[in-house]
């Protein structure tokens, strides 16, 4: 038996003034999950780790919006990516 964890991943998606909420684009674990990690890895999106977090996120289905009682965390997730954007000098839309 592996008692190693297999690695999830959660892809969150929002267009401010066009999308009602973020939503679910990817999901998944083991294999699937690292290819997540990787492709944000490539385009330079920043990555936050929250297992609980996670887990919620990964009962949602593909698409679907995020719930109201997670609103909080994920704006400050998105907050915590803005913040490095802006650091690091990225265009972001207004």
């Amino acid at each position: 038996m592996n008692s190693e964890k297999k690695k999830k991943a959660v892809a969150l998606t929002y267009m401010n003034g066009i999308d009602q909420a973020p939503y679910v684009t990817a999901k998944g674990e083991g294999l699937i999950a690292e290819k997540i990690i990787s492709q944000a890895e490539q385009h330079k999106i920043p990555i936050q780790e929250d297992p609980a977090l996670v887990s919620m996120l990964g009962k949602l289905d593909l698409n679907q919006i995020i719930p109201p009682e997670l609103y909080q965390t994920v704006a400050e997730i998105f907050a915590f990516i803005y913040n490095i954007d802006k650091q690091v000098g990225k265009n972001i839309p207004k």
